[in-house]
């Protein structure tokens, strides 16, 4: 991935979790210099930032379409 597009917001929350992943195990590997442990430790922040609002939009769909009432899952375990 080009410099700049790691800049640009991710295509989708899949690719946004996949890059996430691919900093946090950079970051653990103790082989990136300071200079970039702080850019990958900034970005994996912007990340999570944009996960969590992709996150809370889905919640908001999801309540929006079950009229904001919860129903309880049936297991099926026959527990009855």
């Amino acid at each position: 991935m080009a410099k700049n597009e790691k800049n640009l917001p991710p295509k989708d929350f899949e690719s946004a979790l996949q890059e996430l992943e691919t900093l946090v195990a950079d970051m653990e590997s103790g082989r990136l210099n300071l200079e970039a442990a702080l850019a990958a430790y900034k970005r994996g922040s912007e990340l999570t930032s944009w996960c969590q609002k992709t996150l809370d939009a889905a919640d908001q769909q999801v309540k929006v379409l079950d009229n904001g009432v919860f129903k309880n899952l049936d297991t099926g375990n026959g527990d009855d």
